[in-house]
């Protein structure tokens, strides 16, 4: 299946401010090995997404975890480099992996929250893409109460159902069954939390959205179902995993074997598990 993961544009004026710690590394020779370079700097810069929960709200969320593990595995300090998502992922990898953004900062190091994606491998031949590390599908949770069965959308009936409009779940939503449930859909949201928070809250029947939301916020309460959208391309999902330059080859063993400690030793299931999320392997 082929991620593009078109986004709206956000204000990047913020990403800049926050990258200005990032920035303040010294620069060193770039004829170097990347391994070498981030030993020398003593720090490991980490692209990570503003405002996706539950990987990163605030300077908290699984990825930020998942970022002090691979600077902890290499031996330096870790040093975050967060950034609104731009139109689509071609620009990200463009903006924080191999050339750097037009306000001035990056490139990191390494960008987390790739979609491990053969046609946007394909596409950007300046980086490597790789180590999965989680494996992210569309779902829909409902109030057991208030919708005991879902074999299919139908199931619902004319209740509401909240999904944010601008995702793919929503696009999903929207034009099921040729725009059937259309009328019934609460769109004007942010993302799935704020979707799952409506259900939460008794607003809806439904809530939609990618599982590591749902989750965050349903997590463990039994009165809701999280299941996948019952629509068959939807049901497998896309892994995701790091972005590095095609040049750090080095880099990239070295957050591999990182990935493959913390996958084999629970750590990070235990991330996952700190924010309700239930880690699924890629």
């Amino acid at each position: 299946m082929t991620i593009t993961t078109s986004r709206p544009r956000r204000a990047l004026l913020q990403a800049g401010a926050a990258a200005l710690a990032a920035a303040a590394w010294p620069a060193l020779a770039q004829d170097k090995p990347a391994l070498q370079r981030i030993r020398e700097r003593g720090a490991l810069i980490v692209g990570i997404y503003n405002d996706m929960p539950p990987f990163h709200v605030g300077g908290r969320g699984i990825d930020v975890a998942l970022a002090g593990a691979l600077a902890k595995a290499l031996d330096v300090k870790l040093s975050l480099l967060p950034f609104q998502a731009d139109e689509n992922m071609d620009d990200d990898l463009r903006n924080m992996v191999w050339k750097g953004h037009y306000l001035g900062f990056g490139p990191a190091d390494v960008l987390l929250h790739v979609p491990v994606d053969r046609p946007l491998m394909a596409a950007n031949p300046r980086v490597s893409i790789f180590a999965p590390y989680y494996r992210e599908r569309v779902m829909i949770a409902r109030d057991l109460s208030k919708a005991p069965k879902m074999d299919s959308l139908a199931d619902f009936g004319k209740q509401k159902i909240a999904v944010a409009g601008q995702t793919l779940a929503g696009w999903l939503l929207i034009g099921a069954d040729s725009g059937q449930y259309r009328d019934q859909l609460n769109t004007f949201l942010k993302d799935g939390t704020e979707a799952a928070a409506l259900l939460l809250r008794g607003e809806v029947v439904a809530a939609a959205g990618q599982a590591s939301e749902l989750e965050s916020v349903l997590g463990g309460d039994a009165r809701f179902a999280i299941e996948p959208l019952p629509l068959p391309r939807m049901k497998d999902g896309w892994a995701i995993g790091l972005a590095v330059k095609k040049d750090s080859q080095d880099l990239a063993f070295a957050l591999q074997a990182a990935v493959n400690t913390v996958v084999d030793n629970g750590e990070l299931g235990r991330m996952f598990a700190a924010s309700k999320v239930s880690w699924r392997k890629p």
